[in-house]
């Protein structure tokens, strides 16, 4: 939920958010991401505060920490901790968890990061990710009590789709918000990563998703992106205004300025002025099935404001609605099980499925 000073962003002429890449380095390569660079220094303390200063000098009301993987950078709970004493309302951080640990995770609340998004591809580790649910569930009991929101999130294609079922019930059964999005096409080196092949799969598990939400489990996505990346991958067209570069923009690990993570340019964020953000309030060439969902999810709130508000009041009063009466089903695992007439993407054995509740009891897997 917005706050009002938010909610003003979505009709105001002033940027929203930024991303900036507190370090392009990071100690995993998966094979879809084009974010991550292990020969380019971690950028310097001063340099960040520099940046980040200019930043919020644009007005920008939100700072989410990216890389790489944010936590290699050896001065990032300072990094937030600057980033909360020069008034971003909202400071988040999206990490793939390895290199989370108990003082660390304690740090960073300490310095006022607001939220935490750890990314998780599959139940364990194959080839093309590694961003496996074995390798961090362990550290997801250390939020209980901590004042830092955690939410996992996966990268949803072909490789994926047969244990991130898995991966929603494990983060359900321990009460973590969760959401699986589609990946996006690598824009930067021209690699189309959705395979057409998968499209349907895709689709059902979406619907999946969006039957839990509307159950009352804890999905983390709005409705909007539902419909948003079901379009998508129907190839329908959506009618929205790109606000990459405008309300929305990313800041790299060396300070230039870049529309989105998949849109790049030379220009330093230090030159950046107000008149220049506004000259990106336009549609993009690149913007019809565009997969960088947090820019599209904003482009779609400024686009569409009543629409977008309506469809999310629409889907919280059905999911009220399904509660009163006890909706089922409330996993993955039972809707693949209703449905076993359709081409299995999620398959539970007998030692995966019992995982989660294994993890209560803490004989979990290292």
């Amino acid at each position: 939920m917005l706050d009002l000073r938010q909610v003003r962003r979505v009709f105001d002429t002033k940027p929203w958010a930024a991303h900036l890449y507190v370090t392009e380095q990071c100690n995993l390569d998966c094979h879809y991401c084009n974010e991550f660079n292990n020969s380019i220094p971690h950028p310097a303390l001063a340099d960040l505060k520099k940046w980040m200063d200019h930043i919020r000098k644009l007005d920008v009301m939100r700072l989410g920490l990216q890389g790489g993987e944010p936590l290699k950078h050896p001065d990032i709970v300072e990094v937030v901790r600057y980033a909360k004493c020069v008034g971003f309302c909202k400071v988040s951080m999206s990490t793939n968890g390895f290199l989370l640990n108990r003082q660390l995770l304690a740090d960073l609340e300490g310095a006022g990061l607001d939220e935490l998004q750890i990314s998780v591809d599959r139940m364990t580790p194959i080839a093309s990710t590694r961003k496996a649910m074995k390798s961090i569930v362990h550290k997801l009991d250390w939020f209980k009590d901590s004042k830092v929101k955690l939410n996992v999130s996966g990268v949803l294609f072909k490789e994926t789709l047969d244990e991130m079922g898995q991966v929603i019930d494990t983060c359900l059964d321990l009460g973590i918000p969760v959401g699986a999005r589609v990946v996006h096409d690598d824009l930067v080196h021209d690699r189309a990563l959705r395979d057409a092949s998968a499209s349907e799969p895709l689709l059902r598990f979406l619907e999946h998703q969006e039957k839990l939400k509307r159950s009352g489990q804890k999905i983390h996505s709005t409705w909007n992106l539902f419909a948003y990346q079901k379009k998508m991958l129907r190839q329908e067209p959506v009618e929205w205004t790109c606000i990459a570069g405008y309300k929305y923009f990313f800041v790299s690990s060396t300070g230039k300025f870049w529309l989105c993570s998949q849109v790049r340019t030379e220009r330093h964020i230090l030159e950046i002025t107000r008149e220049d953000l506004l000259s990106y309030n336009r549609k993009k060439d690149c913007q019809a099935g565009c997969g960088v969902y947090c820019t599209a999810q904003a482009s779609l709130a400024v686009s569409h404001p009543l629409q977008y508000a309506g469809r999310e009041v629409a889907g919280m009063l059905a999911s009220q609605v399904s509660r009163m009466r006890r909706g089922k089903p409330e996993r993955i695992r039972d809707l693949t099980a209703a449905q076993q007439d359709e081409a299995p993407f999620y398959e539970a054995p007998a030692a995966a499925a019992s995982f989660g509740s294994r993890c209560q009891q803490g004989n979990c897997l290292r």
